[in-house]
């Protein structure tokens, strides 16, 4: 991971390696800035704590909420009973991410022969103006919402960085699930249920994944890069289905899953 220059912002979430555990605090590196931290036992878990030790150890990753930064003593006070798992799970992903990012810049830097620091700094010199994370913006290029030109990357580094994004990464996608009941009493129920189902597949262009449990149900699962797409999909072949299968005297019902 590239260190980042400066300081963390009061607030912010930092991913942390735990270095030395004292009876009173634990002391940390930050991992993303070349500065120690400082957590006193008090902000390490909520409640009293007998063993410190039953929360971290030497080694561990663990990601902190900044409290407080002094720059002129390099001191930086974190809290790890403030950050909620939810936070937790969403900072080590961004940190993931922007990983597989640099790695991106990385390889580009190889096949174009230049310093892969260099390379990375001047890259995040421009896309930091307009955004947080160099991820986020090789996201919203694969879905051509942006280009590296407009913001502000010479054209003639910018073309062959596009090509190696594009090459490296996939649009991101979302799935919508849910559980379609058919029952039929007809003599030829089977081919009944193959009918509405294909029905309902024929209504749309986004693919859709079928796969039969027993007992008359089938997992429903339909992907898309946009929700509200994936959403409207899976209902336009709900209806479509139960339609053609109600016509044919069958019985059925949709369950949306989690």
């Amino acid at each position: 991971m590239l260190i980042k220059k400066g300081f963390p912002e009061d607030d912010e979430l930092v991913l942390c390696t735990v270095t030395k555990i004292f009876p009173h605090g634990v002391f940390v590196k930050l991992d993303e800035y070349d500065h120690p931290g400082m957590i006193h036992i008090s902000e390490v878990s909520p409640g009293r704590i007998r063993n410190i030790r039953d929360f971290v150890r030497e080694g561990k990753r663990i990601v902190c909420k900044v409290l407080r930064v002094n720059q002129e003593k390099g001191h930086i006070d974190l809290s790890l009973r403030r950050v909620n798992e939810g936070a937790r799970k969403e900072k080590v992903t961004q940190v993931k991410l922007e990983q597989k990012a640099e790695k991106i810049i990385e390889y580009a830097a190889k096949k174009m022969g230049k310093n892969f620091e260099q390379l990375h700094r001047s890259l995040f010199d421009k896309v930091s103006q307009s955004y947080s994370f160099l991820y986020e913006s090789f996201d919203d290029i694969i879905h051509e919402k942006v280009t590296l030109e407009k913001l502000g990357v010479e054209p003639a580094l910018a073309k062959p960085l596009t090509a190696f994004i594009m090459e490296r990464m996939k649009p991101s996608q979302v799935s919508v699930h849910g559980i379609l009941k058919l029952k039929s009493y007809a003599s030829d129920g089977i081919g009944i249920i193959k009918h509405s189902l294909q029905e309902g597949i024929v209504m749309q262009k986004t693919p859709i994944e079928i796969v039969y449990q027993g007992g008359g149900k089938y997992h429903i699962t339909v992907k898309s890069e946009e929700y509200k797409d994936a959403e409207k999909a899976l209902g336009t072949f709900v209806e479509k289905t139960l339609q053609v299968f109600r016509k044919a005297g069958g019985e059925g019902d949709f369950m949306e899953a989690g």
